[in-house]
């Protein structure tokens, strides 16, 4: 079972889009293990999820019902973790997350994160990344550590 962070860009691309890659990339991280998610990311997707530009996309109480239904089936990780390793400060939430999480990946389109390549064995993931290593190896990744 893989443990997977993703930034708030590909969750957004994913509820506009669901045939998109970062859709079927959380689609499959639900087959294939848990989506991990932080209060603060939680509290970060509400607001985006609130902008008045994504009505003409979604009505918002769809939007709410994504966003209800995503944390629903999400582990909801506890972040003590303090990360100074992005350009981008506000993207150190989402390092946080997953070393606190115990991620096996990171999926993001930002290139702020993706220039890392991984952090601390983690790799960093765009949504069709993701989706490779998940169909070169799926019968892998519903394995447990101690199956062997």
């Amino acid at each position: 079972m893989i443990r997977v962070v993703f930034d708030t860009n590909v969750i957004m691309s994913a509820m506009l889009f669901i045939d998109s890659a970062p859709g079927r990339a959380i689609l499959a991280s639900l087959e294939y293990g848990t989506i991990l998610m932080s209060q603060s990311l939680a509290e970060e997707l509400s607001q985006v999820l609130d902008r008045d530009k994504f009505d003409r996309y979604l009505p918002r109480e769809r939007r709410e019902r994504f966003l209800t239904s995503l944390i629903r089936a999400t582990d909801l990780i506890n972040v003590n973790a303090s990360i100074h390793a992005c350009r981008d400060p506000k993207d150190n939430r989402i390092l946080e997350l997953a070393v606190d999480g115990n991620a096996d990946f990171i999926v993001t389109g930002d290139a702020d994160l993706l220039v890392l390549r991984s952090l601390w064995d983690i790799p960093i993931v765009t949504p069709t990344g993701l989706l490779r290593i998940i169909h070169d190896d799926p019968g892998g990744l519903r394995e447990s550590p101690t199956d062997g």
